[in-house]
């Protein structure tokens, strides 16, 4: 979600569904890991799967990792209604790679710019 204009915590929301502890696990490890490929670590992490709920703070772009239920409880698409909406089409770590996107405190602006714009182009 672009949530610009909308908070001032960050610009971007990425927000992720799992069904069970371990599985909202493993989507949180997965995501640390692909990232941390690029050399980027999260400057934050908080929460753990068997409470519902994990967040991944990458400066201005916040990724939560939900239980299902969790995901439902806190509504934050109702919370940021109106944000739009980004669906990328390709993995982020392609995207990233591919534009070259460098770290730095909004490592994730140009990526999800990118995403956005190759949405409105097809």
């Amino acid at each position: 979600m672009d949530v610009r204009g909308k908070t001032i915590i960050a610009d971007y929301l990425v927000l992720v569904s799992g069904t069970t502890d371990r599985h909202v696990k493993s989507i949180s490890e997965g995501i640390i890991y692909d990232i941390k490929e690029m050399g980027i670590l999260p400057s934050r992490k908080d929460g753990a799967s068997e409470q519902g709920w994990i967040v991944l703070d990458y400066a201005d772009t916040i990724i939560h990792v939900f239980h299902a239920e969790e995901r439902q409880h806190y509504n934050l698409e109702q919370l940021y209604e109106g944000a739009a909406l980004i669906s990328p089409t390709k993995s982020i770590i392609d995207l990233t790679l591919k534009n070259d996107v460098s770290y730095n405190n909004d490592v994730f602006q140009g990526l999800h710019v990118n995403i956005h714009e190759s949405d409105d182009k097809e």
